[in-house]
């Protein structure tokens, strides 16, 4: 068997390993590649394989740099079937299509300034009509139901507790007369999340494949980010301010509405409006509704009279634009929830605009952003910060809480290799920038001292 490492290889974006084994090619995630602009688009547009060779293909979970490309990659000549949980595929269902009017958009947007300088216009990556001929080819599949993906390969989901339908992806291969497990993490949730899983340990592991975003850094204690948030939120909201809160649509989003629910009940904070303001983020809500199968037993344990975890009398689901205009006109205190996490787009870059001059309102980060984005601007404290092309001063208090972050670090993604049982004779680090998987190597080096330990460059070979 054979794993060619075509993405996520020492940095974090465009997860995309093709496995080779009897004589079967099987791809694991198909993300996009986002980095700089000229190398994005070749890497994006142009596969490093045949796609109509690959027979079958295994999907962790639903984030656009493990599934954003899948569209693309059916367009070429992909014809077989799209493996993950009941989950992935209906979040899948609104991510890819809503990632295909951004890519037509875009395309159409460039191709006008083209037209003004007789340039020929720009095709899209992909269309609506490519994400939804996609979505035929998904087959969803419980946790802990073996199912056969090509010859001599079975694989089984087991809950990584990152997003909701996350999974490890356990591989047990039987290849010439030889038989072995292969385990891909995923993205390895931290554990103690309010509302999912924990992430599940897997047994007789020979071979491990791990993701690596944290591998080198420690997040702040939950309890003490909990405490921060309340002190913070409230503190604005009694001066008449606005908290704006910048959050990914899936994950993030409900997560923090969770959190706001249960501080509301706990008599920590005061029932204040609470809006979430992202047509994407509603409509994931909506799906995270259709799954509690995902969700821990005791989600309901905390809140108050039997409320729905994602609902309560003081919040709004926005999903006009007339709707979310109005916010600007809002004279109360109110906490505004909207995307994108890192403020690259969509509707918080208004918010941001019309609130961040406000000496009396809060900017409040619970996600990880990018170098070079206007959060990790904001957050690194330059001022003042071009939105829409033009500068604006941060007056508003600005506040960063790492501990919502879905990933696990350094010492979980530890406790986490620690859990597993198994020969673990190989174990190879991906999904981080280079620092980190190659932090993450040598503490699993002094844990795993008979083990191997390899850091992948994009493009090489690992044989099994």
């Amino acid at each position: 068997m054979k794993i060619h490492y075509f993405g996520a290889a020492r940095t974090t974006t465009g997860s995309m390993y093709l496995i080779e084994a009897n004589g079967k090619k099987i791809l694991l995630e198909c993300g996009l590649f986002q980095g700089h602009r000229a190398e994005m688009e070749e890497r994006n547009k142009h596969f490093p394989f045949d796609p109509s060779t690959v027979d079958a293909l295994i999907l962790s979970h639903a984030h656009m740099d493990h599934a954003g490309n899948l569209p693309n990659l059916v367009r070429q000549g992909y014809a077989g079937n799209i493996h993950c949980t009941f989950a992935t595929r209906d979040l899948c269902s609104i991510l890819l299509v809503d990632s295909a009017r951004i890519q037509m958009e875009d395309a159409a947007f460039v191709s006008k300034k083209r037209a003004k300088k007789n340039l020929p216009p720009v095709t899209p990556l992909y269309t609506v009509a490519d994400a939804e001929q996609t979505l035929h080819q998904f087959v969803g599949v419980s946790y802990g139901r073996p199912i056969l993906v090509a010859e001599g390969v079975t694989a089984t989901f087991r809950d990584a507790g990152h997003i909701l339908g996350s999974a490890q992806v356990i591989l047990d291969v039987n290849e010439g007369g030889r038989k072995f497990r292969y385990l891909f993490s995923g993205d390895v949730g931290r554990g103690g999340d309010e509302i999912l899983n924990d992430p599940q340990p897997v047994e007789n592991v020979d071979y491990l494949q791990i993701e690596s975003t944290y591998g080198g850094r420690e997040h702040a204690v939950r309890t003490d980010a909990e405490v921060t948030m309340a002190r913070v939120v409230l503190e604005t909201l009694q001066r008449k301010g606005k908290v704006i809160i910048p959050a990914f649509s899936v994950g993030r989003t409900q997560q923090i509405v969770y959190v706001l629910h249960r501080l509301i009940c706990a008599g920590r904070l005061p029932a204040f409006p609470i809006f979430v303001d992202s047509p994407l983020s509603v409509n994931a809500t909506e799906i995270y509704r259709l799954h509690p199968e995902c969700f821990k037993p005791t989600i309901n344990d905390s809140l108050c009279h039997g409320e729905n975890p994602f609902g309560m009398a003081n919040l709004t689901y926005l999903r006009e634009a007339a709707n979310s205009r109005q916010l600007n006109d809002l004279a109360e205190p109110a906490i505004i929830i909207s995307a994108s996490g890192m403020c690259e787009g969509g509707r918080i870059r208004h918010h941001l605009k019309n609130h961040i001059g406000d000496p009396e309102n809060l900017i409040l980060f619970i996600g990880y952003c990018a170098e070079g984005t206007l959060g990790s601007m904001i957050v690194a404290g330059k001022n003042p910060v071009n939105i829409f092309g033009e500068p604006y001063p941060v007056r508003a208090a600005v506040v960063s809480l790492d501990t919502y972050s879905g990933h696990a670090d350094k010492n979980e993604l530890a406790q986490y290799v620690r859990r597993l049982s198994g020969d673990l004779k190989k174990i190879i680090c991906i999904h981080g920038e280079e620092s980190q998987c190659l932090a993450h190597a040598e503490t699993l080096r002094a844990e795993r001292p008979t083990s191997e330990i390899i850091v992948p460059e994009y493009g090489q070979v690992v044989e099994i």
